[in-house]
């Protein structure tokens, strides 16, 4: 999970680089296990668009997630759910 000081700091920056409701991109890089790949795929609404890149070696592969967030709260949510996923680093 995040810290109270990570959140607060993302809550903070967000609130001041965009207006809300808006869409908003998440970019997170894990290993390709399709477990965990499915895991953090489910953290997010069928709607949302999901792209995914692999490294030239396959061993990474980046997951870009653009939705429509309501307001920073939301967004901190998610990277907070995200975090619990193991091995997820967080762009």
């Amino acid at each position: 999970m995040l810290s109270e000081e990570a959140k607060d700091k993302l809550r903070q920056t967000l609130e001041k680089i965009q207006a809300w409701p808006s869409v908003y991109m998440f970019k997170f890089i894990l290993e390709p296990d399709q477990e965990r790949v499915d895991r953090l795929v489910a953290l997010f609404p069928t709607e949302s668009e999901i792209l995914r890149k692999y490294s030239a070696g396959g061993k990474y592969v980046s997951l870009t997630v653009t939705e429509v967030m309501l307001n920073p709260e939301e967004v901190v949510a998610r990277y907070d759910k995200a975090s619990e996923v193991p091995g997820v680093i967080t762009l």
